[in-house]
């Protein structure tokens, strides 16, 4: 198997899914080639890039993955406002771990196994991103905290929680259904409902003055 530290002939980073089972896969189901050319490009991206940094402004929501030593798999969801998922430099992510039910099952699972799996999907646009890699929580530094803590959030940060980037791609938006957040679908109807009365008031206008005139 190739060395990922060899700059001859280094794996790509795409590697990190697809496993020679899933190539295997991919070849007896006839997309292998395609996925190929992805890998002859070097795979997936590795770095954080402006595109995803802007991306990543937008989402309040997330799903996070982690597997215990045995690999039972485990997704939680994360939350927060928008850009609560903030950049610490060029291939670390990092958030506030806010207090909840205190079952600590991904906490477990970092105690055997720091991969982990960030799913992020924006329905307003059809755009969803997947980034592999490996978590880590830091307890007791109050400063990491205080970083990573979106302003005026009333939840209770318990720790740190960083996220070394591994690779990351965008999905296509097939199957995606389109839906609109309760926010924006609200100040889209008050601003609906606002030029209405608007133009009843313009309306009411014209007509008194016709009225005035007759």
């Amino acid at each position: 198997m190739p060395d990922p530290s060899d700059p001859i002939h280094p794996v790509p980073a795409s590697d990190i899914a697809f496993t020679p089972a899933v190539k295997a896969a991919q070849a007896e189901r006839g997309s292998r080639a395609m996925y190929a050319r992805v890998e002859a490009r070097g795979g997936f991206r590795t770095r954080i890039t402006p595109d995803l940094v802007a991306f990543l402004g937008e989402m309040d929501t997330a799903y996070l993955a982690t597997a215990n030593a045995t690999g039972q798999p485990y997704v939680q969801h994360r939350g927060g406002p928008k850009g609560f998922i903030r950049v610490v430099d060029e291939e670390t992510l990092g958030f506030a771990d806010f207090s909840g039910n205190r079952q600590y099952v991904t906490l477990g699972n970092l105690s055997e196994n720091s991969k982990a799996f960030l799913f992020l999907m924006d329905y307003a646009h059809r755009r969803r991103i997947k980034i592999w890699g490996e978590l880590r929580a830091v307890e007791n530094d109050p400063d990491l905290v205080a970083r990573l803590m979106p302003e005026d959030y009333g939840a209770m940060p318990e720790r740190a929680l960083l996220f070394r980037v591994r690779a990351w791609d965008i999905n296509c938006p097939q199957h995606i259904p389109q839906k609109i957040d309760a926010p924006l679908v609200a100040a889209a109807l008050k601003e609906r409902d606002d030029r209405i009365a608007a133009l009843e008031a313009e309306v009411a206008g014209l007509r008194a003055r016709l009225d005035a005139r007759g």
